[in-house]
């Protein structure tokens, strides 16, 4: 007997962003800073092309959120990394900027991998694979040392498949091998990015 359709996993692109120190906040600026967030991802996404009919809608994580793309010609996986990412980065600085008093940073992470759905949301172990990365102590350390408004960390699976082969806009130099994380009785280690890191490689580990 064939198992039914809709207990099948479905391929997305995932993007997980948690806002750094939201713990520290009132609950009022907490409030606040959701609607900026899921404002901006908004926007991020859409500089890439990828509007609501190419994802799924935003998953609240509370402090962030986990966004899934579907795996559409209008939205190669490589454009998170070459679009959606700077974009977002370059939107919490506008936002620092005209906006100081609610300024905030985040921690991304990016893989890829099968969603399974239930009428409460996506779950599967790639989803789990996504928010352990950008919920990992060592990227949580590696925003505490930097000014740059984000950073984001991959999945061994993103480097394979997008950003070993340096394809355009993607400088694979500029990934370091640092964040370890434990899914089961997985041991994986994703590769760190911090925006400024074209121009300060020597700060990283080898």
């Amino acid at each position: 007997m064939s198992t039914p359709a809709q207990h099948l996993p479905l391929h997305r692109a995932m993007v997980a962003v948690d806002i750094e120190g939201s713990t520290t906040r009132t609950n009022p600026a907490r409030a606040r800073l959701r609607t900026v967030l899921f404002e901006l991802l908004d926007e991020a996404f859409l500089a890439g092309g990828i509007t609501k009919k190419f994802r799924d809608g935003f998953v609240d994580r509370g402090d962030g959120a986990l966004c899934l793309v579907r795996p559409v010609d209008q939205a190669p996986k490589p454009v998170l990394l070459t679009t959606v990412v700077p974009t977002l980065a370059e939107l919490l600085e506008k936002h620092a900027e005209s906006h100081p008093e609610l300024a905030f940073r985040l921690r991304v992470a990016v893989h890829a991998g099968e969603v399974h759905y239930d009428n409460r949301g996506p779950y599967g172990e790639d989803v789990d694979i996504v928010c352990r990365f950008v919920d990992a102590r060592e990227l949580r350390r590696q925003l505490s040392i930097t000014a740059a408004p984000l950073v984001l960390v991959i999945s061994p699976e993103m480097h394979r498949s997008v950003v070993r082969h340096g394809y355009p806009g993607i400088d694979h130099t500029t990934y370091f091998q640092t964040v370890p994380i434990k899914v089961g009785t997985q041991r994986l280690r994703g590769w760190i990015h911090v925006p400024e890191a074209a121009h300060r490689q020597e700060d990283m580990p080898a």
